[in-house]
Parts: C-alpha cells; sequence; structure tokens
C-alpha cells in the first residue's frame, strides 16, 4: 500500500500501453472519477439491494447506484459504506462492516465501469483518502478497490487537489466534503503527518446541525436527513445578508411554509471556527520566515467550497484570529480530487505500478 507520505518517484511521461488511468475521489457523499481516456463522472455514494422479490421484480436489477438507488429506498437495503471520508465499521471490524465493505466494492466496480474501460484495458488507479486515515481504514479501502483495479495506491485528498492545480509550494489546502474537512500544508515537498489535519466539521455535521435546528424552529413539520441535505445542499450561506429560505415542509400532512434563512446561515457557519483554529495551528507550527505565505494562500476546495460565501467568511475569522489572510476558492469543487489524483497517477512511472500490481 502506497499513500501520500511515501516519496514520489520521479516524473514519467512515458506511459505502458493497454492502460486506463483513473483519478477517483471516493467520498462519503459523492465518488466520483476522471480518467485518462477523458471520461469524467460522478455519483451519489449509494447502493440499494433488493429487499424482497418484490421489489427485486420492480427493479429488475441485483444493484442500484447513486441517486437511483436514493430514490428506491423504500424498496431497498440502502447502504452509504462511507462514514467520514472511510468505510464504515473499517476501524473496529464491526458487524456492519463486511456489508458496508461489500457496497463500497459494488460502488468501485461502479465508478470504474463510468469510465468505460476496454476489455483488454489495464487499470491503475490513485484513490484519495482522508488526509489522516488511519491504517485500518487505508487497508479496508484497499479491500474494497483491488478486485476491480490492477494496480492501486493512495493519496490524502487535499494533497490531491494541491497536485491536480499544480500549487505545490506555500499554499494550505482546505477539502471540504461530507465526511471530514481536510486541510494539508504545501511547501514544495511531500507533506508529512504533520502537515495534515482531518477535522469531522463538514457536509454531515452542518446537516445534523441544521435539523437539530429546525426541529426547534418546526416541532410541528415532518422531515428526515434526506430533505434536509435536499435543502442544504440547494440553499448553503453564510453571509450576514441573503434572500429568505422559505421552504415547504408537510404539517399533518399539508404542505406548510416555513422562513428557515437565519437555521441555515447558523448550521453552515459552525464550521467556520474549527477550519481557521485549524490553518491556525498549520500557520503557527510552520518556519517563521515562509508563515506569511501560507496566511495569504488558502486554496478552498471540495464539495462544501459551494457554500455561499464561505471564503469571504473565513478570511473575516482569520483576520481576527491570525492578523489577516486570503482564501481562493477552487474552479471545480467536484472533480478537484480526481483531477489531481489522475494527475498523480500519470505521474508515476510505468515500473512503479508494475511492483504495486
Amino acid at each position: 500500500m502506497i499513500d501520500a507520505n511515501t516519496p514520489t518517484p520521479p516524473v514519467n511521461d512515458a506511459h505502458k500501453e493497454g492502460v486506463l488511468y483513473i483519478g477517483m475521489d471516493l467520498g462519503t457523499s459523492r465518488t466520483s472519477i476522471s480518467s485518462s481516456n477523458g471520461v469524467r463522472e460522478t455519483v451519489l455514494s449509494f447502493v440499494g439491494y433488493p429487499k424482497d422479490i418484490v421489489s427485486q421484480k420492480l427493479i429488475k436489477a441485483d444493484r442500484l447506484f447513486g441517486k437511483e438507488a436514493l430514490d428506491k429506498r423504500l424498496s431497498v437495503n440502502l447502504y452509504r459504506p462511507l462514514e467520514h471520508g472511510v468505510i464504515k465499521g473499517s476501524a473496529q471490524k464491526s458487524d456492519a462492516y463486511e456489508d458496508n465493505l461489500r457496497a463500497a466494492r459494488d460502488l468501485v466496480k461502479h465508478a470504474i465501469s463510468l469510465a468505460k474501460p476496454r476489455k483488454d484495458e489495464l487499470i491503475y488507479g490513485v484513490i484519495g483518502v482522508p488526509a489522516q486515515a488511519s491504517i485500518n481504514n487505508k487497508e479496508a479501502i484497499i479491500d474494497a478497490a483491488k478486485e476491480h483495479l490492477d494496480s492501486v495506491m493512495l493519496c490524502s485528498e487535499p494533497f490531491a487537489v494541491a497536485y491536480g492545480l499544480d500549487r505545490l509550494e506555500d499554499v494550505l489546502v482546505i477539502d471540504i466534503g461530507a465526511g471530514t474537512t481536510d486541510l494539508c500544508r504545501m511547501y514544495g515537498a511531500m507533506p508529512e503527518e504533520g502537515d495534515q489535519i482531518t477535522l469531522p466539521y463538514a457536509g454531515d455535521y452542518i446537516d445534523q446541525k441544521l435539523l437539530e435546528l429546525l426541529r426547534a424552529k418546526c416541532p410541528e413539520a415532518d422531515f428526515n436527513m434526506n430533505m434536509i441535505k435536499v435543502i442544504k445542499e440547494r440553499y448553503a450561506f453564510v453571509n450576514d445578508f441573503s434572500q429568505p429560505v422559505i421552504v415547504e415542509l408537510p404539517v399533518n400532512g399539508k404542505p406548510t411554509a416555513f422562513d428557515i434563512t437565519d437555521e441555515v446561515r447558523a448550521s453552515c457557519r459552525i464550521i467556520v471556527a474549527p477550519i481557521v483554529e485549524a490553518l491556525h495551528r498549520l500557520i503557527a507550527s510552520h518556519d517563521p520566515e515562509f508563515q506569511y505565505r501560507l496566511r495569504n494562500n488558502v486554496l478552498l476546495g471540495g464539495g462544501g467550497s459551494q457554500i455561499i460565501g464561505l471564503g469571504d467568511a473565513i478570511e473575516r475569522e482569520m483576520a481576527e484570529k491570525l492578523g489577516g489572510g486570503r482564501v481562493h476558492t477552487v474552479e471545480e469543487p467536484i472533480y478537484c480530487g480526481a483531477n489531481g489524483a489522475l494527475k498523480v497517477a500519470h505521474d508515476m512511472p510505468a515500473e512503479y505500478w508494475q511492483q504495486l500490481s
């Protein structure tokens, strides 16, 4: 198993013929792939298996993926096999671990199929994982991928973002996913363990807080976590001023309008302070001569970077806690991790991949 703490071999553009290279962001909420044949696809990280003979007849398939699985969740045993960026139960090998590992394997296989590999091609893949994923978690992801990839390596998600954008020096990367927010300090060399931080304050954390706030604001309304996620993805913002967020929630079966502007803003803002605290730790522990460069070169990526006004909110918090800072948001938040992983795959010489096979 190779991860981002392993020294990178020299770049070699002479790739082996008959090989499809894939970069994969295996995320808690969605899985995105970029491949060397130009295909880029993303799928929600859900896998569904028919509950019984009736659902089997309805679905006409052994398994469903993504939005289709989510939409048919009453007819299937639904799995979201990743939690906090790793396979559920991989740390303790819990009772549900084998079921989630099976679902993760099927999800990886499905994601690879989206790249449309030829039958005669070998498939070499780089998969992004949380910055501080444990050995058990990394082994679980390798287990999920090795049946469908001829050779596989792992790298940290924020490292992949930086690598894909050629931002390898004097930059602090923030990658906000559903399960984790990962930070990485880049300074022209391979980042070490102390250069990376993983936080649990990410998309799922926002969803849970919004759920709690809406239960308090609208106790008579009926809603579930999936409805909360849809609301957040449509309206998420942290600005002081915004158009009112008005949603309809059922009350005794009747659609009823609620103004939830303050609740959406408050739940999204809750991740700002922990992120800036982590930035502070990475900046303060860096070489003092170069700290100002990191402070003024923060790169915000991942699905969470799409929260309206988040970069500005982080800058304001940095001004108060760190005396200033500049935040730049990536242009392709859904694919920045997969694009970077693909670039890592391209830059590995053929003989290096053969050693991993």
